[in-house]
């Protein structure tokens, strides 16, 4: 039986629609977490996933180890979590001190108390944003999806209909209580990971992970 075209091609026109309406919220300075009034905009983050940051010249090889303090969900009046369901909340949170506490303990020692040469990494999830389920994954495959896809894939975009996380990181030198860094990070998986559009945490998740990686790379 022949299958018309004309419906995968309404699917694209309704798929590809301007970049602002496929993305996910974009990230403030939030007015409720500890180190908002010395954030910045950060003008040399082209890709969007550092727009506000503050930082000191710190040699963070001389820190050896660092104290996770726990998650926390922003509950301030401008945090970007939509209708999120508080236990999709709590599950990214949970998740958060899992991956960034794994990732970490392959370059510092992690501790519970102040030791010399000791960092204190505080984690403060502000916003996230679900993927759509079903559409997310065939937006990947539908021609005018895929081609969008393809495009935001080589300029570090977001995908069509695919979730993020946005965080707040705060980096303080543990025996002074010294803020040497501070930054507001928005994470999402490549444009054409097909694995992180299944599932309306799996993008949220997959942002979690590069997230942490990123953070290690940064105190190398």
């Amino acid at each position: 039986m022949f299958i018309s075209a004309k419906p995968n091609r309404l699917l694209a026109a309704v798929l590809c629609v301007p970049l602002v309406a496929c993305g996910s919220p974009e990230p403030v300075a939030y007015s409720g977490i500890e180190s908002s009034s010395q954030l910045v905009p950060n003008r040399q983050d082209d890709p969007g996933r550092m727009p506000y940051r503050y930082a000191t010249p710190v040699d963070w090889r001389a820190y050896k180890s660092l104290i996770m303090d726990p998650v926390t969900i922003y509950r301030g009046p401008d945090n970007q979590f939509g209708d999120m369901s508080d236990a999709d909340k709590a599950t990214l949170a949970s998740y958060m001190s899992s991956q960034f506490t794994e990732k970490l303990r392959h370059r510092f020692v992690i501790t519970t108390g102040p030791v010399p040469d000791t960092l204190r990494l505080k984690l403060t999830l502000t916003g996230a944003a679900t993927s759509t389920p079903v559409l997310s994954t065939l937006s990947r495959f539908d021609i005018a999806g895929g081609l969008y896809n393809g495009v935001q894939s080589v300029r570090g975009g977001e995908g069509m209909m695919t979730g993020s996380v946005i965080y707040a990181v705060e980096i303080h030198d543990a025996s002074t209580g010294r803020l040497l860094s501070a930054f507001i990070s928005k994470q999402y998986p490549n444009a054409l990971n097909i694995g992180a559009s299944i599932g309306s945490l799996a993008a949220a998740k997959a942002g979690i992970e590069k997230g942490a990686e990123a953070l290690v790379a940064y105190l190398k």
